[in-house]
């Protein structure tokens, strides 16, 4: 009797485990179907809507609305047809098959695609601030969707934090999802995979998530003040708010009050009269510059401004925190013999801070240590060089750092040992020794405004469903980097230029142009093959076209 009361416990914790197992896989389905919801609004509401208007209308440029959505279109597309059908498919087999970590072992590197989105957030709310103020059109198109009922009320900028926020709600539910699986689940070994893939991708925009919650954090004030004040800028940055009590002039009585503290000034808010939800209205704005703060009784203050004083009162003490967590570690060996030096028409932008050359302001300059193509900015240095008998040469600013041991001096160093590593910065030189395709190659995209291009186009092996596409051959940066699942591969109706091919996805077109019918037939074969999700077999190597 006791045997089998333990086994119908047993059996209870295994159902019991099943269960919540399944529950987090049926979550994730729920959300996906959520978001790929919010995807299509972004994509084909706001993106083609402007697009369209762009276009037949010519009312603002093409490239203003590209540059506000990035690469949402590569991203709805693979949610859409790909990612949301597994999940689909594999919950109404779950009887059969429990398991999730094949599915997203498979398509968790194609997370990566949102590193672009990420990095490029920022930039999209400049120009979607900006082109809101100076296009009626742009600002009409923008509001009249913003009232439809599926957009929930919320503001284009709510929406488009969707996407910076998903990856880590993948990384929360799988994390949530292996703790419950045993150890000996055929799924568990997939899952640990998966999660360490779309922990690295996650990785990719960490940096970039953090400015994203602070911009999280201005569009939930924007709300709070009813969308009247004008404060959703990647220049802005809120400090503090909170509620806080208001001491009258006449008689000394307090008052509920609302302060919100930027950057650059200071909102004095009341509360406003309203059924449901909390709103504010700004009474007062007290700007940072000229603004003065004196202490008089604890826990009393006096903020004076240019046109308002207030007179405040805290309802509790508490200090605030700051800390700055900065890190270098780099170890090379240089200076010993000479480099190498790569050649200048190869480069189109600095390989230390990866800005754009020019014949005037921003000219190209080798670094005597390890014969990078630098600016002027970023070789501003001088260090000895064992190789030419320790004369001072011209070196860059990692390489003055790892001579000499020490830093740069402040005065001459900028933001550069500050900037995050991007997802687009693959040396191309590299990329191309270990490829599936490379070459050199004429493109456009279609409506974009701009003519025909040259670019060193490659498809890595560690990433063979994903196109990057160079300046130069030996750039360490990548100008754009596009996830080739779900577009079409075809020859265009007309094209101005021989071997000819193009690229459709939605309502985005890239036309390109090989040099030679080979060269078009092999790329033309590769890319489609990635398009169906399917790894292109490597070709021989493309005989030189860089020159």
């Amino acid at each position: 009797q006791w045997t089998g009361l333990s086994v119908t416990r047993v059996c209870l914790q295994q159902l019991s485990v099943s269960q919540r197992v399944f529950n987090i896989a049926n979550e994730l389905l729920h959300t996906e179907i959520a978001y790929v919801s919010k995807l299509h609004l972004l994509d084909q509401v706001f993106c083609a809507q402007l697009m369209e208007e762009s276009r037949s209308r010519a009312s603002f440029p093409p490239d203003v609305v590209q540059g506000i959505f990035s690469n949402i279109c590569s991203i709805y597309c693979f949610h859409q047809q790909f990612l949301l059908p597994a999940l689909q498919k594999r919950m109404e087999e779950w009887h059969v098959n429990p398991c999730l970590g094949d599915i997203l072992q498979k398509l968790a590197p194609f997370l990566k695609m949102y590193g672009e989105y990420v990095k490029n957030f920022e930039t999209a709310m400049e120009l979607l601030t900006s082109w809101t103020q100076r296009s009626v059109p742009f600002r009409t198109i923008i509001q009249d969707i913003q009232r439809e009922e599926r957009c929930g009320s919320l503001s284009l900028q709510h929406h488009m934090l969707e996407p910076v926020q998903r990856i880590p709600r993948y990384e929360l539910l799988l994390k949530d999802y292996l703790h419950r699986l045993p150890p000996h689940a055929p799924d568990y070994r997939d899952t640990q995979k998966s999660l360490e893939l779309i922990a690295t991708a996650a990785e990719h925009s960490n940096a970039a998530i953090k400015k994203m919650e602070r911009m999280r954090k201005l569009l939930m004030v924007y709300e709070l003040l009813g969308g009247e004040e004008d404060i959703v800028s990647p220049s802005n940055e809120l400090v503090k708010e909170g509620h806080i009590l208001k001491l009258s002039n006449k008689n000394g009585t307090s008052q509920d009050r609302y302060l919100i503290l930027f950057n650059d000034r200071l909102l004095y808010c009341v509360p406003k009269l309203r059924l449901i939800g909390q709103k504010f209205g700004v009474r007062a704005r007290i700007y940072v510059e000229g603004m003065e703060v004196s202490v008089a009784v604890p826990r009393t203050f006096l903020v004076s401004g240019k046109q308002r004083s207030l007179e405040l009162q805290a309802r509790y003490d508490r200090p605030m925190d700051r800390q700055v967590d900065r890190q270098v570690d780099r170890k090379v060996e240089l200076g010993r013999r000479a480099p190498t030096p790569i050649r200048e028409k190869e480069v189109t932008l600095c390989m230390t801070c990866q800005e754009p050359f020019n014949s005037i302001t921003k000219r190209r300059h080798h670094c005597r240590a390890c014969g990078h193509v630098v600016c002027g900015k970023c070789s501003e240095f001088r260090a000895r060089l064992s190789y030419d008998n320790n004369r001072t040469n011209r070196v860059c600013v990692d390489c003055y750092a790892t001579l000499l041991g020490v830093p740069p001096p402040p005065a001459t160093l900028t933001n550069l040992t500050q900037r995050r590593r991007s997802i687009l910065e693959k040396q191309a030189s590299l990329a191309a020794e270990n490829s599936v395709m490379c070459s050199c190659l004429y493109y456009q995209e279609r409506g974009g405004g701009r003519g025909w291009q040259k670019a060193w186009f490659i498809i890595p092996e560690k990433e063979p469903l994903v196109l990057y596409i160079y300046g130069a051959p030996q750039d360490v940066k990548a100008q754009r980097s596009v996830p080739l699942i779900g577009w079409q591969v075809s020859l265009p109706e007309s094209c101005d230029r021989r071997h000819a091919f193009k690229m459709t996805q939605s309502h985005m077109t890239l036309l390109f142009s090989a040099e030679a019918e080979e060269l078009q037939t092999r790329w033309m074969d590769v890319l489609s093959r990635a398009a169906k999700g399917e790894e292109p077999v490597a070709h021989s190597p493309i005989a030189d076209t860089r020159s």
